[in-house]
């Protein structure tokens, strides 16, 4: 297998990674002593420019237990792209931590760090903990609920309802990469982007626009959806709240999907927007084995990321 150098996208790893990153988070996550210590001795730089509760919390667990130390850090703290470049800035968390995690605003921010240090002899690795354009942790953490659920979830059906965004875009990837059919129902003007429906479909992958949501959940095994307004959208928010009107997540729509199809949601959920609590809330959601499961993926994933990086500086 290839060495991981970084993760900005799910399809910086091929299907092979992928499927050892899954393998791993499953092991450990049922055997908890087998864990390795990864990161022993070494830090881990956490960026967050974005507020986070999942994402935060879970990346620094799995740091946590893989021995190392994480190293969190807040966007008015560092100034990224204001007081410091974000090449300076991975540069000088190169000197100090295995490996650069970063939440930005700007995808391109998190190009920029990559290049600086992991696609050079410095070789730390950056992850994307979630940028505009990705959330590669939260698609790894869904396959991996899903595979729990599924078994395999090669020709298995998904059915993502709602915005065409960074959550859908990265599960259009992971599910190229791992077989699973994807289906994504969104209003006119709000659909998954042309450039990502080719990229993934070049993968291999089934990836479906169907306008209809009704149409797009039948048959599916599972019924994913995300909020109506991301951060830094709050001024559309009544302009998406209209187009989103008919693409709730009810108890009727969950039905027609059929009668053993589960319930995804990345969180946090606007109950009454997205979705009706009735279903947030009943037996067919698994939103919190959903959300368990970021940390054994992230974990699985960071083990990966470090086992090949020289360590902290990764000069002499």
């Amino acid at each position: 297998m290839n060495p991981l150098r970084r993760c900005l996208e799910v399809d910086d790893l091929d299907a092979e990674q992928l499927e050892t990153l899954l393998t791993r988070a499953e092991t450990w996550k049922r055997d908890p002593t087998a864990v390795p210590a990864a990161l022993a001795g070494r830090g881990a730089a956490l960026l967050f420019e974005k507020p986070s509760a999942r994402t935060r919390v879970s990346t620094e667990m799995a740091v946590w237990t893989l021995g190392g130390h994480p190293v969190t850090l807040r966007g008015e703290e560092v100034g990224l792209g204001t007081r410091e470049t974000p090449e300076d800035l991975a540069r000088t968390l190169a000197c100090f931590c295995a490996v650069v995690a970063a939440r930005v605003n700007d995808h391109a921010a998190l190009e920029a760090m990559a290049a600086a240090i992991s696609d050079t002899d410095i070789g730390v690795p950056v992850l994307n903990l979630l940028s505009d354009r990705a959330h590669p942790c939260q698609a790894f953490a869904d396959l991996l609920t899903l595979r729990e659920l599924l078994g395999s979830v090669v020709g298995r059906r998904l059915a993502f309802v709602g915005d065409g965004n960074n959550v859908a875009a990265s599960l259009a990837f992971a599910a190229a990469l791992s077989g699973l059919e994807l289906i994504v129902s969104s209003p006119a003007g709000y659909e998954l982007d042309d450039e990502t429906v080719d990229r993934a479909r070049n993968l291999g992958g089934t990836v479906e626009l169907i306008t209809d949501p009704y149409e797009a959940v039948s048959g599916a095994d599972a019924v994913y959806t995300d909020v109506w307004t991301s951060m830094g959208q709050e001024a559309e928010a009544e302009q998406r709240h209209a187009a989103f009107a008919g693409y709730r997540v009810d108890q009727a729509l969950l039905e027609h999907a059929g009668p053993d199809s589960v319930l995804l949601h990345c969180l946090p959920a606007h109950r009454g927007d997205e979705v009706t609590s009735e279903v947030l809330d009943g037996p067919r959601s698994a939103i919190w084995r959903q959300a368990a499961n970021r940390m054994h993926s992230v974990r699985a994933l960071l083990s990966m990321l470090v086992e090949h990086s020289p360590g902290p500086g990764g000069q002499s």
